[in-house]
């Protein structure tokens, strides 16, 4: 800031014409367009998304996270857990910042031993809607005989 807390007008004109045209520097923008990982990992794809099956029911993220860690950054580590019981389901996710480090966990972890199981890792593939199916709402229509 500027003595007496006022920015010149020629800077603030200079910022008011960049922001009009969107030619703000990456110093201002970068902060608003970055949010948290999963929000990294949808825009910047799939690709660097791993499942992990076979697990342990006695597997936690942090160990999954752990495990994975040396060959690459972690963004994240999921174990998808039954909501009734509170147990794992026995498969998981692995998120890494780069697909690099993903193609080397999946050629170094799969079909080895964790936690005394054989886990199976792949990539991870997109989810597809559940628009599929009817979603069945009261007791079905009684046939109508048109002829």
């Amino acid at each position: 800031m500027v003595a007496g807390g006022r920015i010149p007008r020629t800077i603030l004109s200079n910022l008011l014409s960049r922001a009009t045209t969107g030619s703000l520097s990456s110093s201002t923008s970068s902060s608003s367009s970055f949010g948290p990982p999963s929000i990294l990992i949808s825009r910047r794809g799939i690709a660097s998304k791993l499942y992990v099956a076979g697990l342990s029911f006695y597997t936690t993220e942090k160990a999954l996270s752990d495990v994975f860690s040396q060959f690459g950054q972690v963004v994240e580590a999921t174990v998808m857990m039954d909501k009734v019981s509170s147990r794992s389901k026995g498969f998981g996710f692995v998120t890494f910042a780069s697909e690099l480090e993903a193609e080397k966990a999946i050629n170094e972890m799969d079909q080895k031993p964790l936690h005394g199981r054989v886990i199976h890792v792949e990539l991870a593939k997109p989810r597809r809607p559940y628009s599929s199916a009817p979603i069945a709402r009261g007791p079905p229509e009684p046939p109508t005989d048109v002829q």
